[in-house]
C-alpha cells in the first residue's frame, strides 16, 4: 500500500479493486437456523472474493487496502478467500467504497440489495417478522445463478411469532 501515496494512485487503485470485485467478488447474505434465536434465523451478511493460491497477493492487497476482514482456504475449489462479515467494517468500508467506486455489470444490482440489508440490520430489522420477511425477500433476488440450500417459502414458513 506504501507505493499508493498520491490521490491518483489511490484513486487507481480503488477503481483497480472495484474492477477485480466486479469479475471475481460476491456479495452475498446467508441465513442459519438458530433455536435460540427470538425469530429463529440469524442472518450472515458477507463481502467475497476468491483467487488461486499463486495469485494471493492480490487478496493481501485488498485486505490490506480494507483494513478489515480475512483471508481463509476454500477447501470446496481448492481457493483463498478474501472475506469480511464484521457489520461495522461492511457498513463503513466496504460499502462505501463501492458506493463512490460502482461496478459496471450486473454485479452492482446485488451489491444495492446487499447494501440495503445491511443497513436494515443495522436499524435491527432481521429481529422484526416483517423486517426479516423483507431481508429474506430481497436476498433471494441476489446472485440469481448461485445456489441456496433452502427455497425462500421454506424459510419464511419457519418464522416465529
Amino acid at each position: 500500500m506504501n507505493s499508493y501515496n498520491t490521490p491518483a494512485l489511490r484513486r487507481e487503485l480503488a477503481n483497480y479493486i472495484s474492477g477485480y470485485v466486479d469479475g471475481e467478488g460476491c456479495f452475498s447474505v446467508s441465513f442459519s437456523k438458530r433455536e435460540k434465536l427470538r425469530i429463529g434465523w440469524e442472518v450472515k451478511p458477507s463481502f467475497c472474493v476468491g483467487q488461486n493460491y499463486d495469485r494471493r497477493e492480490v487478496l493481501d492487497l485488498m485486505m490490506s487496502y480494507f483494513n478489515c476482514g480475512h483471508i481463509r482456504r476454500d477447501w470446496g475449489d481448492r481457493t483463498l478467500k478474501y472475506e469480511v462479515r464484521r457489520s461495522e467494517d461492511l457498513l463503513t468500508k466496504i460499502i462505501p467504497h463501492f458506493e463512490k467506486f460502482p461496478l459496471k455489470s450486473a454485479k452492482q444490482k446485488d451489491f444495492l440489495r446487499f447494501a440495503e440489508i445491511c443497513r436494515q440490520m443495522k436499524g435491527l430489522e432481521h429481529h422484526k417478522i416483517r423486517g426479516l420477511r423483507a431481508i429474506l425477500k430481497n436476498a433471494y433476488e441476489m446472485n440469481g445463478s448461485g445456489k441456496r440450500k433452502l427455497p425462500l417459502s421454506a424459510i419464511l414458513e419457519t418464522i416465529r411469532r
